[in-house]
């Protein structure tokens, strides 16, 4: 298909803004300074297009990140200080001041939706690149936004958004509007301070943690809450508008992100599959509708709840922002949005009209994005973090897309949110963008932290997914397929052996000490991994791989695993290349050739990770058996550890309680996420290991069980 490029990015004026000389008449002025007032993938985002409309910007950054790519991108940048430093808006906008700085742009997330941020700024006489202060007041309350919608005409999900606060009260409004519902912060985003609650007695506890988790989020008045319906079968669909300061407002396509987990977005695409026209269409306008009943200005998302039972839909909140996932929308209408948030808060028009929009979405097929994060979908989605030991990442072109804010060797912090980048594809319709989407995953290599680009993977092969049959419960509803255990084939293990040996060409050192040789004639090298992946229905296994060197290029392996027959492989032909702990191998099967990349990071419990055939294995190399019986080395008691850098938040057990498999122990908070740490066994708590308001790192024991054996 034709690449579209748009008349704006061809000819257009240099982004100016008005201001009001001394005899009180508009006049115009270039906007040539920016203060990008956020960090990561978006900030590099909004300087790419700054540079390119020849915009001098700098950047901020604290302490975590303080040699983070956003830091280094702009030609000056500024230092924070503390982790929360980004939430100072007061100091951000004497720094823009301070600096001659003409315009801020907020990106998404820490002050983007903070309306007396953007009043500050007004007053300041600072070009905020976002909506009026008030508009953004009005729609950031959600209570407040419903009132303004129900009055214009767009439906809104039945619910209580009033000033009854009380635990009771709020159970009561609860009970009226029946069982289930969903209990929301009035500062809600990103699915913080949000619970499901399908029953009456589960409320309380329900509303406890969702106003502890919106107040550590969203501070003061997070907690405050509303009260909706909750649809049983629902589909998450928004809708990217745009308006400017001289009432035109258009709505540049949907975006289904249906596909969710802990209420938050995994996938997202444009158009939504198995929408109807008249559906599509009405969306479009009562999102127009919304935008303008507030007066809104510049980009933003009014997101529906589409219930797929009824075919309704219903106002859920508008996000007046740029989003994480604008790119879908950018893909499928060949804009700039940045370029756009510029152009409208300097005074300009839209560059384009609804009948031209359409027009390009008709011609452009369907995109998807996929967020790269830093967890383990496997383990419930545990955060992670942690350096980037290893990265490769699939060739862009002009359907490929990656927004990234990491390298390789720079460190995810457990300060911020784990997103490690973006991947948005487009194709001619949804099929090819699903399958160019599955395609570039197998083509993204991440070692040193957890990450779920093997569950996207999944998730683009689901039939499910690929038929459109979409809802904010599809992860649970198919969950059984898409964590489904695999086992690991033996030349996964045969290439780990060879990477290894790849890796330390001289010799293999055992941990008794001893070595053996590696050349013709030297006999046997012989190793053991033991499997890390939770997806392998063999978790934990260990496996020793034996391989016999023939010639220069020529092995034999045995693969033996506990309790079946050692599985030779003869006449292997293998070459390889090595470098800084990682080796790429071309190996030749009897029955087939495999390209393998194996990356050993010895400062991470010797772990490996094998890369083949678009797939992702992680494993450790250990000791023999025999070795830990020789040394006299047992079994550490039974302990339970912190899954990744966190805040304890709760201790739900005493020391000398009994507790069964499954039973909660502590929770604990990572990335302004709340989880339930649960024991894996059934056993009696020996000790606790740290009290609440304790920070730990990852692998930090937090829970101690009795020796079963001394029992």
């Amino acid at each position: 298909m034709r690449s579209i490029k748009p008349r704006y990015l061809r000819r257009r004026a240099f982004p100016r803004h008005l201001s009001t000389s001394v005899s009180g008449q508009p006049q115009i002025t270039p906007i040539t300074s920016l203060l990008i007032a956020n960090r990561g993938e978006i900030a590099l985002r909004i300087n790419k297009t700054a540079n390119r409309l020849g915009i001098r910007t700098t950047t901020l950054y604290t302490d975590p990140d303080a040699s983070s790519q956003h830091a280094a991108c702009s030609p000056h940048s500024i230092g924070l200080g503390a982790p929360n430093g980004y939430l100072d808006g007061e100091r951000i906008v004497r720094l823009a001041k301070q600096h001659g700085i003409q315009a801020l742009h907020p990106g998404y997330g820490f002050l983007s939706e903070n309306s007396a941020f953007a009043r500050r700024c007004e007053e300041e006489g600072i070009v905020f690149v976002g909506p009026p202060a008030q508009a953004m007041a009005d729609m950031g309350d959600k209570a407040r936004s419903k009132e303004i919608m129900t009055k214009a005409g767009v439906p809104c999900v039945p619910g209580y958004h009033g000033p009854d606060q009380g635990e009771m009260e709020l159970l009561n409004h609860a009970k009226d509007i029946k069982f289930p519902v969903l209990l929301k912060s009035v500062k809600g985003g990103g699915g913080k301070g949000m619970r499901i609650v399908l029953e009456e007695g589960e409320f309380l506890q329900q509303l406890k943690s969702a106003r502890a988790e919106a107040r550590a989020s969203f501070g003061e008045g997070g907690e405050v809450m509303l009260v909706e319906k909750y649809i049983v079968r629902p589909r998450h669909v928004e809708v990217q508008v745009f308006a400017d300061k001289h009432g035109n407002c258009v709505a540049l396509g949907e975006r289904d992100c249906s596909v969710q987990r802990r209420h938050q977005k995994i996938l997202e695409e444009s158009p939504a599959p198995n929408l109807d026209d008249v559906t599509r269409l009405d969306l479009w306008e009562k999102a127009r509708t919304a935008a303008l009943a507030v007066g809104y200005v510049g980009a933003g998302t009014v997101e529906f709840i589409l219930d797929k039972d009824s075919g309704e839909f219903y106002f859920m909140e508008m996000n007046t922002r740029l989003q994480v996932e604008h790119p879908v929308s950018e893909m499928v209408t060949g804009t700039d949005l940045v370029e756009w948030q510029f152009r409208v808060a300097a005074g300009e028009k839209l560059p384009l009209t609804q009948k031209e929009i359409m027009e390009r979405i008709q011609e452009r097929g369907a995109a998807i994005e996929a967020r790269i994060y830093a967890e383990s979908p496997e383990r419930g989605f545990l955060p992670d973090s942690g350096k980037l030991v290893h990265l490769t990442t699939p060739k862009v072109d002009e359907d490929v897309r990656i927004d990234a804010g990491f390298v390789e060797g720079d460190t995810v912090t457990e300060a911020y949110d784990g997103m490690i980048a973006k991947l948005i594809v487009r194709g001619d319709d949804r099929e090819t963008a699903i399958r160019k989407m599955e395609l570039a995953l197998r083509n993204y290599e991440v070692v040193g932290l957890s990450t779920n680009i093997e569950f996207l993977k999944r998730l683009c092969k689901s039939p499910a997914f690929i038929e459109g049959d979409v809802e904010t419960g599809f992860i649970e509803k198919w969950k059984a397929e898409l964590f489904d255990p695999i086992s690991v084939k033996p030349e996964v293990y045969v290439q780990a052996a060879l990477g290894i040996l790849a890796l330390s060409p001289a010799s293999v050192e055992l941990p008794h000490g001893g070595s053996l040789g590696f050349g013709r004639n030297s006999g046997e090298r012989r190793l053991f991994f033991k499997s890390l992946d939770a997806l392998n229905e063999k978790e934990g296994e260990v496996v020793e791989v034996s391989i016999l060197q023939k010639d220069n290029q020529a092995f034999d392996a045995t693969v033996t695993r506990k309790g079946q027959e050692p599985q030779i492989i003869e006449n292997i032909v293998s070459s390889s290349a090595s470098n800084a702990g990682k080796a790429t191998l071309s190996t030749v099967f009897p029955e087939t050739r495999i390209d393998t990349t194996v990356v050993q990071d010895a400062n991470n419990d010797n772990k490996i990770t094998v890369f083949q055939h678009g797939g992702k294995t992680e494993l450790s190399l250990v000791s023999p058996t025999w070795y830990e019986k020789a040394l006299g080395l047992k079994e550490v008691t039974a302990s339970v550890a912190a899954p990744m850098p966190c805040k304890i938040l709760k201790n739900e057990v005493k020391e000398g309680d009994k507790v069964v498999k499954g039973a909660p122990l502590v929770v604990i908070e990572s990335m302004k996420m709340e989880t339930v740490i649960r024991s894996p066994q059934d056993g009696v708590i020996k000790r606790l290991a740290h009290k609440e308001g304790d920070k730990c790192k990852a692998g930090t024991v937090l829970v101690v069980f009795e020796d079963a054996a001394a029992e």
